[in-house]
């Protein structure tokens, strides 16, 4: 038993890399499937639960990934919600010279995403 559970064990691992790969986009950029539709979902809150802002939202993320790397995509998010939700020194650290351009970034890419898919 303790065999046909390593060798199964073995076989995850050795097959984990291509299921893996397949929750990345198609389009080759390296934006998680779940960032992306964790973004659409919050652009469709703000922008209604409607099939025309789920297009658009979905626009959105993928003009966003075509002008910024999904490590400065996830940087710049993670700063955001550092500023929501920390207090305090810590969050006084998120408002800083360096990461307001690592915000800025984004803003440059929501604001492309707005002039094209809005």
């Amino acid at each position: 038993m303790a065999t046909i559970l390593r060798s199964c064990g073995v076989l995850l691992a050795l097959c984990g890399p291509p299921f893996a790969a397949a929750s990345q986009a198609a389009d080759g950029s390296d934006y998680a499937t779940a960032a992306r539709a964790e973004y659409v979902f919050a652009c469709m809150a703000t922008n209604g639960s409607t099939q025309e802002a789920l297009q658009r939202c979905s626009c959105a993320i993928d003009v966003i990934a075509s002008v910024l790397p999904y490590d400065k995509y996830e940087r710049a998010e993670t700063v955001l919600r550092m500023r929501r939700s920390a207090g305090g020194y810590l969050g006084q650290e998120f408002r800083s010279a360096p990461t307001n351009a690592i915000v800025r970034d984004l803003e440059e890419a929501e604001a492309e995403a707005e002039v094209r898919c809005f």
